[in-house]
């Protein structure tokens, strides 16, 4: 069976069918999801049963190189997965229950809801992730991408042209710091602000996409005040809903996006109710994001 990819927006956003990526990936399925992703940059694979923790690390590495451990926020009962290479996208404690209100992972994970992409505020950012659906709540839990390629194509050019060379800040302290989420010293030094260019380009098909997320928090010679309103401006506009596919997830789902195209976030759920269990692996982009 050859492997196929079927459009679920009219701009991004793909299905892929015709691989099982629960067994090892050849080399031609491989690059042909490579090239799918730098055209669809969110791929969807439905195939109705989680992915074990080894076939999930397995098809992840059968891509790239995968990020190294990172400083993560854990419950006040410890890590719940036992491998460092998978985050705990979930909102449940090592004994299986329900986060309660005031635990720390779970107000830090809140804020999964603000537009991102991942790791952008590291050095160098991720590439793909890639999340896997183990379980999922009655209602609400959907997850949203909106394509950042397409939104710098929308910019005036003479406001492209204005942005095209700016630089910012990422880091955990301003996303997390908007919610009032706060920081021990060790993690205030663990996420000191890393520089990004906030338009990069695709050094494989040249496409420039805009660099946003809200972990950005300042714009490099930019008043504060004005940084972040071009900021929430640009954000605004990249993430129309012309821009956006909705996920709705179904168990099993493992979906991969492009990190250098994206933003996401997590759509609310009753989390004090309802267990959701998603699973991440991410790739590193093994070199620090190419300014446009």
């Amino acid at each position: 069976m050859s492997i196929t990819f079927k459009p679920l927006h009219p701009i991004f956003a793909a299905q892929c069918g015709g691989v099982d990526i629960g067994t090892p990936l050849s080399g031609d399925d491989a690059a042909k999801i490579h090239t799918a992703m730098d055209r669809y940059a969110v791929l969807v694979f439905r195939r109705g049963t989680p992915l074990t923790t080894p076939q999930h690390i397995a098809f992840t590495a059968a891509l790239g190189e995968m990020e190294p451990p990172f400083t993560k926020i854990v419950s006040g009962e410890g890590l719940r997965l036992d491998d460092p290479r998978l985050s705990d996208v979930s909102n449940l404690s090592p004994g299986e229950r329900l986060l309660g209100r005031e635990d720390r992972k779970r107000l830090h994970g809140l804020g999964n809801r603000l537009w991102h992409s991942d790791s952008s505020y590291k050095r160098v950012p991720a590439r793909y992730s890639a999340l896997c659906a183990h379980v999922i709540p009655p209602e609400g839990g959907d997850t949203e991408f909106a394509d950042m390629r397409a939104a710098w194509d929308a910019l005036p050019p003479g406001r492209a042209a204005q942005i095209r060379d700016l630089e910012t800040e990422h880091s955990r302290l301003f996303s997390k710091g908007t919610l009032g989420f706060q920081y021990s010293e060790q993690e205030v030094r663990d996420f000191a602000p890393v520089r990004q260019p906030l338009v990069r380009i695709n050094p494989r098909n040249g496409r420039r996409s805009l660099f946003l997320s809200s972990h950005a928090g300042r714009v490099l010679g930019w008043p504060v005040p004005e940084a972040l309103m071009l900021l929430r401006e640009l954000t605004e506009h990249a993430t129309q809903r012309c821009f956006v596919y909705r996920h709705q997830w179904q168990l099993g789902d493992l979906v991969m996006w492009d990190n250098g195209a994206t933003m996401h976030r997590a759509c609310v759920y009753d989390d004090l109710k309802y267990p959701r269990d998603l699973r991440r692996t991410t790739l590193t982009n093994g070199m620090p994001a190419m300014a446009a």
